[in-house]
């Protein structure tokens, strides 16, 4: 199956892009350019939490298709994002317990592919991602996912920590990874769930971490101190699946 992104060029076609509601996962802007145009693009950028880049003309010439890119490129996402009431609405037709994965921040397409494709294996009902700073459903992620994406519903939101809040209010409870936490083999992981997995380098961030109702970390034993964050994702996914089995 092939996944496309689809590359808007030219600097009135990326306003209109904006303006007509659609999904625009990452901006390549000429560095340094900063007209009135381009002022409004970063606007509505900012406003819709796409991520931008500042790169010079021969970047942007390899990336253009049109060869008439006017200094910026918008790339919009592969796949069409869900709402997080829709993710709620699986586990509820499903009558089980809602079971999320929260990414905060990851940003390589590689391991937000394959943590999609472990949600999906474990039973998960969606993955919620942040607007910023964070990779977005780009055609890498696609193909990572292995399919997965055709059937587990990712969702983009602008605050993280609001939406645990809001989550809580539906009943779920949160743990995160974190090396510094409780033995995940200690821990109570059944019910309404959200799985926390932070960034590939710093983790779980403060804000984020305060939120979440338990720390959990997984037991290690060689010499280096940390998993890639797809591994530690599905490592404690199945902590979570043999405890909803038990």
């Amino acid at each position: 199956m092939a996944y496309e992104e689809t590359y808007i060029e030219g600097r009135n076609a990326v306003i209109e892009a904006f303006r007509s509601g659609k999904t625009i996962d990452k901006l390549y802007i000429l560095d340094g350019c900063q007209d009135g145009p381009m002022a409004t693009i970063r606007r509505e950028a900012k406003k819709n939490g796409s991520m931008i880049k500042f790169v010079g003309k021969e970047r942007l010439d390899q990336l253009s298709r049109t060869g008439k890119h006017q200094g910026v490129i918008a790339v919009c996402a592969a796949y069409t994002y869900a709402e997080l009431e829709d993710i709620l609405e699986v586990a509820k037709a499903k009558q089980e317990d809602p079971f999320l994965f929260l990414l905060d921040g990851i940003e390589d397409p590689h391991n937000l592919g394959a943590i999609i494709r472990t949600a999906n294996l474990a039973g998960a009902h969606g993955v919620v991602i942040p607007k910023n700073r964070a990779v977005g459903l780009t055609a890498t992620v696609a193909r990572t996912s292995a399919g997965a994406l055709n059937y587990t519903p990712v969702a983009k939101v602008t605050n993280l920590g609001q939406t645990i809040e809001e989550l809580k209010k539906e009943g779920l409870w949160f743990v995160c990874a974190d090396m510094n936490g409780t033995g995940m083999y200690d821990l109570n992981l059944k019910g309404p769930i959200g799985l926390v997995i932070g960034n590939e380098g710093e983790g779980v961030s403060r804000l984020v971490k305060e939120k979440c109702d338990m720390t959990a970390s997984i037991p290690m034993k060689g010499d280096i101190d940390s998993l890639n964050a797809s591994v530690a994702a599905g490592v404690l996914a199945y902590e979570i699946v043999r405890q909803r089995m038990s």
